[in-house]
């Protein structure tokens, strides 16, 4: 089942001007050109790459080191604004110079008047990442022979083994720490934060821990302080199914052709339980012909990935249909390709890390979620992997809400299967000059979409979330279910 230092101002002032770009240095960073690229996507980014060394425990600063790797994406201004924007990406577990390209049509009003950098958290992209690699050499979360609690176990244990790292020190907190770090590198006083998913997780504790240093934060798909990181995921996926499915009932064609498609889930899941389907499929990251068994668990992991992406999941109707039907080449395809992207952008170690610090102790097994999509199993394994895995420090505050008065802008899916809209809600309670903006019949991560960018662009050039336009946001809309290969009906 695949799986979310203070450095003094004036010493840095002192010696360049606060976050001002000559040539490829910006504040004490000489940076060299580089291209930023995400495995499998035809779109590129230009760009400035240098590294950072810190240490890896700050109580041991003689000790070993890590570097840290950052990207500078350039703003187009000749004279750029002295706060840039930093995104931090999700997971936990993905690098953020890998994640930006997908998501680099968010950042084009900003990078009129800002600069971008892109800090790979520690433990991900080029910043010594904590990959997992299973017998074939893949960054994997576990033996996929062995689905067991004692074989995850004995995947962490191996995996440990393995790193040249000390896990502890791979937290949010250090991750925390790393960003201030960079920032007064940069020589800048302060920074805005945007960040994805567990990267809002992220951008909270650095708002908490250096408010000073905060100039404006956009948290897009919230992760709320109190929520231990896996907690709800059963639940939250069964809500958003529901939503999305319901949008085939009231299509006539979708329900003609395909009935009902949580019914069509749950017939198939029951099967594949009972007696996986050998399928033979094309590999769609190959082209090679390959044979392989169709399981309960790889279609949960299909139904839950397409269910980020409401566009994606309009194909589910379909797809799950057609592999009740008995052909289910498609579905496994599908499969395929989306553990193969998924398991090389997350960095497990750096995930176990995370997790088992701050979130393993709070995670109970619920009965009422054995009969969902996703169960107990993540719950279960998350457990078993931590009680291999060394465990980090938590700062006794850590899950209490954010109580700031400085500008927040949040986003949220209506559809987001992993942080809904409750959760933002939940959050902008205690954020005085915060505002929940719900983008409809859209799932995880909205930045990119419609006019989040124009927005986005406003909100940093003048930070007020309360005062800001968003009437565009009544222009998203629901992406209707396919009914054929060939997409939805005219």
């Amino acid at each position: 089942m695949r799986m979310l230092l203070l450095v003094p101002l004036l010493a840095a002032a002192a010696l360049v001007q606060p976050a001002r770009a000559e040539g490829l240095r910006l504040g004490t960073l000489a940076f060299e050109p580089c291209t930023l690229a995400t495995e499998l996507m035809p779109t590129t980014v230009d760009a400035r790459c240098t590294t950072l060394e810190v240490p890896e425990d700050r109580a041991k600063p003689d000790g070993r080191k890590v570097s840290l790797a950052i990207a500078w994406v350039a703003s187009d201004a000749k004279q750029a604004e002295l706060d840039p924007v930093f995104l931090l990406a999700g997971g936990p577990g993905q690098g953020a110079r890998e994640s930006y390209p997908s998501v680099a049509r968010a950042f084009r009003e900003v990078l009129r008047k800002r600069h971008v950098i892109l800090l790979d958290q520690r433990g991900t992209g080029d910043s010594n990442a904590l990959a997992c690699r299973n017998a074939d050499g893949a960054n994997a979360f576990g033996d996929e022979t062995d689905m067991s609690s004692e074989g995850f176990a004995r995947f962490a244990k191996e995996c440990l083994a393995k790193l040249d790292a000390d896990p502890r020190f791979y937290t949010t907190s250090d991750a925390v720490a790393d960003l201030d770090a960079v920032r007064a590198a940069l020589g800048a006083e302060q920074i805005d934060l945007l960040g994805v998913s567990y990267g809002t997780r992220v951008a909270q504790e650095y708002l908490r821990r250096h408010p000073d240093r905060t100039r404006a934060v956009v948290l897009d798909g919230v992760v709320p302080p109190d929520l231990a990181l896996g907690a709800d995921h059963a639940k939250n996926l069964e809500a958003a199914l529901d939503l999305q499915f319901a949008r085939c009932a009231k299509d006539p064609e979708c329900v003609k052709r395909f009935g009902e498609p949580r019914e069509t889930l749950t017939a198939l899941l029951a099967r594949l339980r009972e007696t996986p389907q050998t399928v033979r499929f094309r590999d769609p990251l190959t082209n090679a012909v390959r044979e392989e068994p169709l399981t309960a668990d790889q279609v949960a992991v299909v139904v839950r990935l397409f269910a980020y992406a409401p566009n994606v999941a309009g194909m589910l109707p379909l797809t799950l249909s057609e592999a009740q039907r008995g052909n289910a080449e498609p579905l496994m395809a599908q499969s395929s390709m989306i553990q193969s992207l998924v398991g090389e952008t997350i960095m497990h170690g750096m995930q176990l890390s995370v997790i088992c610090a701050e979130d393993a102790d709070l995670l109970e097994v619920d009965p009422a979620d054995t009969a969902t999509l996703l169960g107990n199993t993540m719950i279960e394994m998350t457990q078993a992997q931590c009680r291999e895995w060394p465990t980090g420090k938590r700062p006794a505050d850590f899950h209490a809400p954010i109580v700031s008065d400085e500008p927040v802008l949040l986003f949220s899916g209506e559809f987001d299967p992993v942080t809904p809209p409750k959760y933002g809600e939940r959050v902008v309670k205690t954020l005085a000059n915060g505002r929940h903006l719900i983008a409809r019949g859209q799932g995880h991560n909205v930045v990119p979409l419609g006019c989040i960018p124009k927005l986005l662009g406003t909100f940093f050039e003048t930070p007020d979330a309360k005062a800001l336009d968003a009437k565009c946001m009544e222009q998203f809309g629901y992406a209707p279910p396919f009914t054929g290969y060939w997409g939805t009906e005219p």
